[in-house]
Protein backbone atom coordinates (compact mmCIF):
# COMPACT_ATOMS: atom_id res chain seq x y z
CA UNK A 1 0.00 0.00 0.00
CA UNK A 2 1.42 3.44 -0.94
CA UNK A 3 2.26 5.82 2.00
CA UNK A 4 2.83 3.49 4.16
CA UNK A 5 5.83 5.93 5.83
CA UNK A 6 4.19 9.00 5.05
CA UNK A 7 5.42 11.65 7.73
CA UNK A 8 8.15 9.17 8.22
CA UNK A 9 12.33 9.76 8.34
CA UNK A 10 14.11 7.96 6.65
CA UNK A 11 18.25 8.17 6.07
CA UNK A 12 20.12 5.60 3.54
CA UNK A 13 23.59 6.36 3.54
CA UNK A 14 25.41 5.26 0.34
CA UNK A 15 22.10 6.49 -1.57
CA UNK A 16 23.62 7.77 -4.66
CA UNK A 17 23.50 4.10 -6.59
CA UNK A 18 22.81 0.59 -6.56
CA UNK A 19 20.90 -0.80 -3.62
CA UNK A 20 21.34 2.08 -1.74
CA UNK A 21 19.52 3.90 -4.44
CA UNK A 22 16.91 1.82 -5.25
CA UNK A 23 16.44 1.63 -1.30
CA UNK A 24 15.62 5.34 -1.16
CA UNK A 25 13.41 4.93 -4.35
CA UNK A 26 11.28 2.82 -2.63
CA UNK A 27 11.07 4.94 0.93
CA UNK A 28 10.66 8.20 -1.68
CA UNK A 29 7.42 5.65 -3.69
CA UNK A 30 5.79 5.48 0.09
CA UNK A 31 6.02 9.39 0.98
CA UNK A 32 8.83 9.28 3.53
CA UNK A 33 11.20 12.17 4.02
CA UNK A 34 14.57 10.51 2.44
CA UNK A 35 17.94 11.68 3.09
CA UNK A 36 20.55 9.91 1.32
CA UNK A 37 24.68 10.30 1.48
CA UNK A 38 27.37 9.83 -0.90
CA UNK A 39 31.14 10.68 -1.63
CA UNK A 40 31.10 12.25 -5.04
CA UNK A 41 28.80 15.75 -4.54
CA UNK A 42 28.35 15.44 -8.87
CA UNK A 43 26.82 11.99 -8.83
CA UNK A 44 25.20 12.31 -5.12
CA UNK A 45 23.42 15.25 -7.13
CA UNK A 46 22.34 13.80 -9.84
CA UNK A 47 20.96 10.70 -7.82
CA UNK A 48 18.34 13.45 -5.81
CA UNK A 49 17.23 14.69 -9.17
CA UNK A 50 16.14 11.64 -10.12
CA UNK A 51 15.10 10.82 -6.94
CA UNK A 52 12.51 13.89 -6.38
CA UNK A 53 11.63 16.24 -4.32
CA UNK A 54 11.28 13.95 -1.09
CA UNK A 55 14.89 13.42 -1.07
CA UNK A 56 18.03 15.64 0.53
CA UNK A 57 21.43 14.99 -0.43
CA UNK A 58 23.78 15.50 1.83
CA UNK A 59 27.87 14.65 0.79
CA UNK A 60 29.81 12.56 3.09
CA UNK A 61 32.10 9.93 3.34
CA UNK A 62 30.85 7.11 6.69
CA UNK A 63 34.96 6.70 6.86
CA UNK A 64 34.93 10.18 8.16
CA UNK A 65 33.02 10.45 11.60
CA UNK A 66 32.98 14.42 11.13
CA UNK A 67 30.88 13.88 8.09
CA UNK A 68 28.24 11.33 9.48
CA UNK A 69 27.79 14.16 12.24
CA UNK A 70 27.13 16.64 9.38
CA UNK A 71 24.61 14.29 7.95
CA UNK A 72 23.03 13.94 11.54
CA UNK A 73 23.05 17.79 11.86
CA UNK A 74 21.68 18.41 8.92
CA UNK A 75 18.48 15.93 9.33
CA UNK A 76 18.15 17.47 13.01
CA UNK A 77 17.79 20.71 11.13
CA UNK A 78 15.36 19.58 8.88
CA UNK A 79 13.54 17.22 10.44
CA UNK A 80 14.07 16.55 13.98
CA UNK A 81 13.91 12.83 14.06
CA UNK A 82 14.65 9.85 12.38
CA UNK A 83 12.41 7.17 11.64
CA UNK A 84 14.63 4.25 9.60
CA UNK A 85 18.21 4.27 9.45
CA UNK A 86 19.65 2.03 6.35
CA UNK A 87 23.26 1.58 6.94
CA UNK A 88 23.86 0.76 3.45
CA UNK A 89 27.29 2.68 2.23
CA UNK A 90 30.13 -0.13 2.05
CA UNK A 91 33.20 -0.56 -0.28
CA UNK A 92 35.07 -3.74 -1.83
CA UNK A 93 37.99 -5.09 -3.82
CA UNK A 94 39.73 -7.92 -4.89
CA UNK A 95 43.36 -8.63 -3.36
CA UNK A 96 44.52 -12.44 -2.72
CA UNK A 97 46.20 -13.39 0.58
CA UNK A 98 49.97 -12.72 0.14
CA UNK A 99 49.21 -9.27 -1.44
CA UNK A 100 46.99 -7.81 1.09
CA UNK A 101 48.46 -4.30 1.78
CA UNK A 102 47.80 -2.14 5.25
CA UNK A 103 45.72 0.45 2.88
CA UNK A 104 43.22 -2.05 1.60
CA UNK A 105 42.72 -3.39 5.55
CA UNK A 106 42.07 -0.45 6.73
CA UNK A 107 40.01 1.84 3.42
CA UNK A 108 37.62 -1.40 3.66
CA UNK A 109 37.54 -1.76 7.12
CA UNK A 110 36.79 2.05 8.16
CA UNK A 111 33.90 2.19 5.38
CA UNK A 112 32.44 -0.93 5.96
CA UNK A 113 32.51 -1.65 9.85
CA UNK A 114 33.96 1.77 11.51
CA UNK A 115 31.44 3.36 9.13
CA UNK A 116 28.53 1.44 9.85
CA UNK A 117 29.39 1.54 13.82
CA UNK A 118 29.36 5.45 13.83
CA UNK A 119 26.44 6.15 11.61
CA UNK A 120 24.29 3.63 13.99
CA UNK A 121 25.67 5.60 16.82
CA UNK A 122 25.09 9.12 16.06
CA UNK A 123 21.70 8.63 14.68
CA UNK A 124 20.69 7.37 17.92
CA UNK A 125 20.02 10.50 19.55
CA UNK A 126 17.43 11.32 16.75
CA UNK A 127 15.86 7.91 16.01
CA UNK A 128 12.32 7.05 17.32
CA UNK A 129 11.75 4.98 20.02
CA UNK A 130 9.95 1.65 18.07
CA UNK A 131 12.47 3.14 14.77
CA UNK A 132 14.50 0.39 12.52
CA UNK A 133 17.87 0.08 11.84
CA UNK A 134 18.92 -2.05 8.81
CA UNK A 135 22.33 -2.69 8.05
CA UNK A 136 23.73 -4.07 4.75
CA UNK A 137 25.53 -7.30 5.20
CA UNK A 138 26.10 -9.82 2.41
CA UNK A 139 26.73 -13.65 1.44
CA UNK A 140 30.28 -12.84 1.84
CA UNK A 141 29.72 -12.48 5.69
CA UNK A 142 28.96 -16.56 6.03
CA UNK A 143 30.36 -18.21 3.40
CA UNK A 144 34.26 -17.90 1.47
CA UNK A 145 35.69 -16.20 -1.55
CA UNK A 146 38.93 -16.29 -3.10
CA UNK A 147 40.58 -12.75 -2.88
CA UNK A 148 37.41 -11.24 -1.16
CA UNK A 149 38.94 -12.57 2.40
CA UNK A 150 39.03 -8.83 4.08
CA UNK A 151 36.03 -7.61 2.47
CA UNK A 152 34.28 -10.47 3.65
CA UNK A 153 35.72 -10.18 7.29
CA UNK A 154 33.96 -6.55 7.71
CA UNK A 155 30.65 -7.96 6.89
CA UNK A 156 30.61 -10.43 9.53
CA UNK A 157 32.14 -8.06 12.18
CA UNK A 158 28.45 -6.08 11.40
CA UNK A 159 26.32 -9.39 11.87
CA UNK A 160 28.37 -9.33 15.32
CA UNK A 161 27.77 -5.74 16.01
CA UNK A 162 23.88 -6.35 15.89
CA UNK A 163 23.75 -9.02 17.79
CA UNK A 164 25.13 -7.14 20.35
CA UNK A 165 23.19 -4.05 19.56
CA UNK A 166 19.59 -5.25 19.43
CA UNK A 167 20.65 -6.29 23.49
CA UNK A 168 22.01 -2.64 23.91
CA UNK A 169 18.63 -1.10 22.85
CA UNK A 170 16.13 -2.97 24.15
CA UNK A 171 14.68 -0.69 25.97
CA UNK A 172 13.92 1.90 23.32
CA UNK A 173 12.06 -0.97 21.03
CA UNK A 174 14.40 -0.31 18.13
CA UNK A 175 14.71 -3.12 15.98
CA UNK A 176 18.29 -4.33 14.28
CA UNK A 177 18.77 -6.27 11.42
CA UNK A 178 20.95 -7.33 9.10
CA UNK A 179 19.93 -6.99 4.80
CA UNK A 180 22.18 -10.23 3.31
CA UNK A 181 22.08 -9.79 -1.00
CA UNK A 182 23.86 -12.28 -2.82
CA UNK A 183 24.86 -11.07 -6.36
CA UNK A 184 23.05 -7.73 -7.01
CA UNK A 185 23.65 -6.25 -10.34
CA UNK A 186 24.92 -2.79 -9.48
CA UNK A 187 28.03 -0.20 -10.11
CA UNK A 188 29.56 -1.71 -6.86
CA UNK A 189 29.74 -5.43 -7.96
CA UNK A 190 31.52 -4.36 -11.17
CA UNK A 191 33.95 -2.16 -8.92
CA UNK A 192 35.14 -5.01 -7.45
CA UNK A 193 36.99 -6.46 -10.47
CA UNK A 194 40.34 -4.44 -11.57
CA UNK A 195 39.01 -5.93 -15.44
CA UNK A 196 36.91 -6.51 -17.63
CA UNK A 197 38.04 -10.63 -17.86
CA UNK A 198 38.14 -10.82 -13.93
CA UNK A 199 35.05 -9.48 -13.55
CA UNK A 200 33.11 -11.77 -16.22
CA UNK A 201 35.02 -14.58 -14.84
CA UNK A 202 33.56 -14.11 -11.44
CA UNK A 203 29.96 -12.95 -12.55
CA UNK A 204 29.74 -16.24 -14.41
CA UNK A 205 30.88 -18.11 -10.94
CA UNK A 206 28.04 -16.35 -8.70
CA UNK A 207 25.51 -17.01 -11.27
CA UNK A 208 26.58 -21.16 -11.10
CA UNK A 209 26.38 -20.99 -7.40
CA UNK A 210 23.28 -18.97 -7.51
CA UNK A 211 19.86 -21.97 -6.95
CA UNK A 212 18.12 -19.66 -9.19
CA UNK A 213 20.00 -19.46 -11.85
CA UNK A 214 20.47 -15.05 -12.02
CA UNK A 215 22.12 -11.96 -10.25
CA UNK A 216 19.59 -10.47 -8.26
CA UNK A 217 18.53 -7.20 -9.00
CA UNK A 218 18.89 -3.80 -6.72
CA UNK A 219 14.71 -3.27 -6.37
CA UNK A 220 14.61 -6.76 -5.02
CA UNK A 221 17.38 -5.98 -2.58
CA UNK A 222 15.29 -3.12 -1.70
CA UNK A 223 11.99 -4.77 -1.34
CA UNK A 224 13.38 -6.78 1.43
CA UNK A 225 14.58 -3.38 2.98
CA UNK A 226 10.95 -2.18 2.70
CA UNK A 227 9.49 -5.14 4.86
CA UNK A 228 12.36 -5.01 7.47
CA UNK A 229 11.39 -1.13 7.67
CA UNK A 230 8.02 -1.72 8.46
CA UNK A 231 5.45 -2.85 10.80
CA UNK A 232 5.27 -5.97 8.82
CA UNK A 233 8.28 -7.23 10.38
CA UNK A 234 7.27 -5.77 14.16
CA UNK A 235 9.06 -8.72 15.62
CA UNK A 236 12.14 -9.55 13.59
CA UNK A 237 14.95 -8.11 15.34
CA UNK A 238 18.37 -8.88 15.24
CA UNK A 239 18.01 -11.52 12.18
CA UNK A 240 19.61 -11.56 9.07
CA UNK A 241 17.76 -11.95 5.80
CA UNK A 242 19.34 -12.98 2.55
CA UNK A 243 18.42 -11.57 -0.50
CA UNK A 244 20.62 -14.39 -2.73
CA UNK A 245 18.50 -16.33 -4.99
CA UNK A 246 19.49 -19.20 -2.37
CA UNK A 247 23.55 -18.14 -3.12
CA UNK A 248 24.25 -19.34 0.49
CA UNK A 249 21.82 -21.43 1.91
CA UNK A 250 23.30 -24.81 0.55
Amino acid sequence: MIGRFKSKVAVVTGGNSGIGFAIAQRFAAEEAQVFITGRRQAELDAAARKLGERVSAVQGDVARVADIERLFAEVRRRSDHVDVLVANAGVGAFMPLGTITEEHFRQIFDVNVKGTLFTVQKALPLMRDGGSIIVLGSTAGVSGSPALSVYSATKAAIRSLVRSWILELKGRNIRVNVLAPGGTITPGLRGLAPDEATYNAFNDAMIADTPLGRLGRPEEVASAALFLASDESSYVNGSELFVDGGMAQY
